[in-house]
C-alpha cells in the first residue's frame, strides 16, 4: 500500500506561522505563501512561495518553529538565515508550470 501524499495544511495549522510571513514580507513584500504541506516523516513544513510567475519552495522544521513561541530570540534569527538564504537564491525560483 502507497503512502498517502503529504497532507496540505492551514496556516492556522503550522505553529509560528505569523512569524513566518511577517518576516517573508520583511525581505520581499512581493511574495505570496501559495500553499504549505506537512512533511509526517521528516517533520518539516515546506511552504511553496510565489513571487510574479515563479515559485520556491522552502522547508523548514516544525521543532524551530515551535521554538519560536519558547526562545524567540535565538530561534527568530535561525528562521532569518534559513528564509534569506532560500528567498534570496536565484536557484531556489523556477518558472510556474
Amino acid at each position: 500500500m502507497d503512502d498517502p501524499p503529504d497532507p496540505l495544511v492551514t496556516a492556522k495549522d503550522v505553529p509560528s506561522y505569523q512569524t513566518v510571513e511577517e518576516q517573508i514580507k520583511e525581505i520581499d513584500n512581493t511574495i505570496i505563501v501559495y500553499r504549505i504541506f506537512y512533511l509526517f516523516d521528516s517533520f518539516i513544513y515546506r511552504f511553496q512561495l510565489i513571487k510574479k510567475s515563479k515559485m520556491c519552495i522552502l522547508e523548514i522544521p516544525r521543532n524551530l518553529l515551535e521554538t519560536l513561541n519558547k526562545d524567540g530570540t535565538r530561534a527568530r534569527q535561525e528562521l532569518s538565515r534559513i528564509l534569506n538564504l532560500k528567498i534570496e537564491d536565484i536557484d531556489c525560483w523556477d518558472a510556474l508550470k
